[in-house]
């Protein structure tokens, strides 16, 4: 292993995330709320570990893919641990765990939380809280990529990582000019969303704590009740718009932006997403007409935001679907599941696997029927890989498992199947809400420190596609090998 490249890694990712909390500090110093220390005591607790590590000698700049995954695991946690130092010294999360879990939940874009009471919060850690989504959305090693130097050949290891969703692919030949196309539309539709909350009525600070929220698909909100504090139609549905359009693969609309508009379109990944929240809509829709008196445009309005915040995993709330009716929930929670598109700043398992599982299915069954059939599992017209098919069951089984171990862990707390269960599945999902007392108008504060310690490694598995996290546990990955 290469520890002294990955040592001088985590040194860059940790000076890099000192430098974007200066606009936190920025934030705090203008409000004047009393946090702006908190910020300026972590950076300058950061800095001279950041500046040692990265003066860490190095005599192969080789990193190879057992390095990168374990890099990247290793950084998500350091990038929460010192993230999570501004709540701690500013006394709004005073335990190191909740902080930490808060933290967690931020980056990997989950939105679950263990805070009882938010608006009192100063607004510069309020701000922080929200900018970890917006940083964490696209990828926090991603954004690295793209605004620093050279870090050497095989920076596609940390990139197939840390990306959400299989097959990480590049759009141009240079890997950093991906990640720059990739967060210049990142921000571009950042700006536009924050714009139109404006118009609709939002102050700068309200519209632009809900955009990052929205962009990153994580669903943190300045307000006790999320969006419903408004009671604002149009803010609905333009968070509702945007939390779609983020919920979809990054490449698509860049392949739109240079004119190929007919293969946006023809994206079966892409049909089958849009397809499972028009389905969910309509069915929901119609389940809770009675719920609400009969008023189709209310019914319609709460089953289109809470179908985009779930299947996109952002986690906003403006009902609390806990009293929806059982088919409502059951589709909420085959959506907090499945998740939104590869490519996407969206969690869960994501759509392109589940197609690919389902064709496989498909196919098996066709086999069964026809022994004789040869018959390719496809997506867009092209075969897909036996590689692929085997690693995306493998990833089930994983996601699986680790759901399970989470759940029986998570069980010696006492409380109810559905609170314990779901708060697992929405955990590793990157979801936020569950049900019961992990639901919308609930919270995560009367877990263990424990059960929040194994809620953040499957926020944290979740986020960074199981494998960075479970390789950590490796007898052999530790060993020094040159």
């Amino acid at each position: 292993m290469n520890y002294r490249m990955m040592l001088r890694f985590i040194g860059n990712v940790l000076l890099y995330e000192l430098l974007l909390m200066i606009i936190p500090l920025g934030v705090a110093l203008y409000y004047g709320d009393g946090d702006a220390r908190a910020f300026l005591f972590t950076i300058i607790l950061m800095l001279p570990l950041a500046l040692i590590l990265r003066c860490v000698k190095v005599r192969d700049k080789e990193m190879y893919e057992k390095e990168g995954f374990l890099t990247v695991g290793l950084s998500w946690i350091v990038i929460a641990a010192f993230g999570a130092l501004p709540f701690v010294i500013s006394g709004a999360i005073p335990s190191f765990v909740d902080s930490f879990f808060e933290t967690v939940s931020g980056f990997t874009t989950t939105g679950a939380t263990i805070l009882t009471e938010i608006e009192s919060l100063p607004r510069g850690i309020l701000f922080w809280r929200s900018f970890t989504h917006w940083i964490g959305g696209m990828g926090f090693l991603i954004f690295i990529l793209a605004i620093a130097p050279s870090l050497g050949s095989n920076t596609i290891y940390l990139l197939r990582a840390e990306s959400p969703g299989p097959n990480p692919g590049k759009i141009v030949p240079r890997l950093k000019e991906t990640a720059k196309i990739l967060y210049i539309i990142y921000f571009v539709l950042t700006i536009i969303q924050t714009v139109l909350l404006m118009v609709a009525g939002l102050s700068f600070y309200d519209a632009i704590i809900h955009a990052l929220g929205t962009a990153g698909t994580g669903g943190f909100s300045n307000m006790n009740s999320s969006v419903a504090a408004f009671n604002n139609p149009a803010v609905e549905w333009i968070i509702t718009i945007f939390m779609i359009l983020f919920g979809v693969n990054f490449a698509l609309y860049f392949q739109a932006l240079r004119g190929s508009i007919k293969s946006f379109f023809k994206s079966e990944e892409l049909r089958y997403y849009l397809l499972m929240i028009g389905f969910a809509i309509v069915f929901i829709t119609i389940n809770i007409l009675g719920f609400n008196g009969g008023r189709i445009g209310e019914s319609i309005r709460q089953s289109s935001f809470q179908v985009a915040s779930i299947i996109t995993t952002t986690g906003y709330a403006t009902v609390d679907f806990n009293l929806w009716p059982t088919l409502s929930k059951m589709i909420i929670l085959i959506l907090m599941i499945s998740g939104a598109m590869a490519g996407s700043t969206g969690g869960g398992v994501k759509t392109t696997r589940i197609v690919i599982m389902l064709k496989s299915i498909r196919r098996a069954i066709d086999k069964i029927l026809h022994p004789k059939i040869v018959k390719s599992v496809k997506m867009d017209g092209k075969v897909v890989d036996e590689e692929i098919i085997s690693g995306v069951f493998l990833f089930l089984g994983a996601y699986a498992v680790i759901a399970l171990i989470g759940m029986i862990i998570v069980s010696f707390d006492g409380f109810d199947l559905i609170t314990t269960s779901t708060a697992v599945l929405t955990s590793i999902s990157n979801v936020g809400p569950g049900f019961e007392m992990v639901g919308p108008t609930g919270n995560f504060s009367a877990f263990s420190d424990l059960s929040k310690l194994v809620l953040s490694f499957c926020m944290l598995a979740g986020r960074l596609e199981i494998y960075p996290m479970l390789i950590m546990f490796s007898k052999s990955i530790w060993k020094r090998t040159y």
